[in-house]
């Protein structure tokens, strides 16, 4: 709810490569909690409605993304063709899979690519670039002989190494540039703009960016009372601007405040301003225990300092000067704790030498708990 301009994009993007005409791929950017995940969710649910292939991939710190990608493709395969005819509709797929597998020392998971031999010269060169090209080129060709395509989602994108984001987006420009039918979806914070532009230098070619913020009112108000009203309630005025004012728009607090709110509403058709007060702090708790603090474990004593100067200074951005003169250190002393907690994902640089939090409302979760 409140995405619509979005799927609509997605759903034409795959219509017009199912014509055999170009398109961009996607790649969501925003902040924690505002449905990026979700929305990858509808775009797998489009293309699976228009009988294509979809996969999915969530990057973490450290995933074999190679490892990832390969089991991806295997995956399509099977979605593509039942597995008793895939061995004759797509022999040469499975042998440029296997090359992959082999080339990349990846174990083959089932017996997909047991008994077939390997296409020599395709996807064995030892080169990322040149061999994940090799393999999503033959796995978008076997879709579109098949009147299909694929969709590959990626979420958490810019926990990818640069020595693997740089092979992808070659791999997608070479895919592209043939006007196959493969579309790739990526979600990731808002570094992940930065990161891709260093990639490639036409990557802005490549994709289409999105970026994904707080509902706005209208939605936001909408996404409340419209699961309510299916139940016969209704949700006053006040009560839907206190919760508005609460959670600025963010699917992730409304959702939280929503459930608390119905919980201890007494009802019986009618939830009002006294109702969201009266739960408000049940919600805020649930937020701190859950979304908040999940995201500060494994932080050091020295990263927490550094979070509680940021936060002491309001929602921020920060100017890393202005953090380090706040703990009475100097900015490069301190730099390998702003790295390491843009490497956790806590904190993004949205330009040079500036600091923002991932996390919406964080400073004030940070106020709260943290002493």
């Amino acid at each position: 709810m409140g995405r619509e301009a979005e799927i609509a994009a997605f759903d034409v993007a795959v219509r017009r490569l199912a014509l055999g005409r170009s398109d961009r791929s996607q790649v969501l950017t925003g902040l924690r909690g505002v449905g990026k995940t979700v929305l990858l969710r509808e775009f797998r649910d489009i293309a699976a409605g228009h009988g294509w292939a979809c996969q999915h991939i969530e990057i973490g710190e450290g995933d074999n993304f190679v490892a990832q990608i390969a089991a991806a493709a295997r995956g399509a395969l099977l979605d593509l063709s039942p597995t008793r005819r895939l061995a004759q509709a797509a022999s040469r797929v499975l042998g440029i899979l296997k090359s992959f597998q082999l080339s990349w020392d990846i174990p083959a998971a089932g017996t997909l690519t047991l008994k077939v031999d390997p296409v020599s010269g395709s996807a064995d060169s030892g080169i990322l670039q040149r061999d994940l090209t090799d393999l999503l080129r033959a796995v978008a060709e076997h879709a579109g002989e098949r009147d299909k395509g694929v969709v590959l989602t990626i979420d958490e994108i810019q926990h990818l190494p640069r020595d693997h984001l740089r092979p992808l987006v070659i791999a997608l420009h070479e895919v592209g540039q043939a006007e196959l039918p493969l579309l790739v979806a990526g979600a990731g914070l808002p570094s992940i703009l930065g990161l891709l532009g260093e990639a490639r230098t036409y990557a802005e070619r490549l994709f289409g960016f999105v970026e994904i913020n707080s509902l706005d009112e209208e939605a936001a108000a909408r996404a409340l009372a419209e699961p309510a009203a299916a139940e016969g309630v209704t949700w006053g005025d006040a009560a839907l601007e206190e919760v508005l004012r609460r959670t600025s728009g963010y699917p992730y607090f409304l959702q939280e405040f929503g459930r608390q709110v119905w919980r201890m509403a007494e009802g019986p058709d009618r939830i009002s301003r006294g109702d969201v007060l009266e739960a408000a702090p049940i919600a805020i708790a649930e937020l701190d225990a859950g979304f908040f603090r999940v995201r500060m474990d494994r932080t050091t004593d020295t990263q927490r300092a550094y979070l509680s100067a940021m936060a002491a200074m309001g929602p921020g951005p920060y100017r890393s000067g202005d953090i380090a003169k706040a703990l009475g250190r100097k900015t490069t002393q301190l730099a390998p704790v702003r790295q390491a907690l843009i490497a956790r994902g806590l904190c993004y640089s949205p330009r040079h030498d500036v600091l923002a939090f991932t996390v919406p409302a964080f400073d004030d979760f940070i106020r709260r708990r943290i002493k």
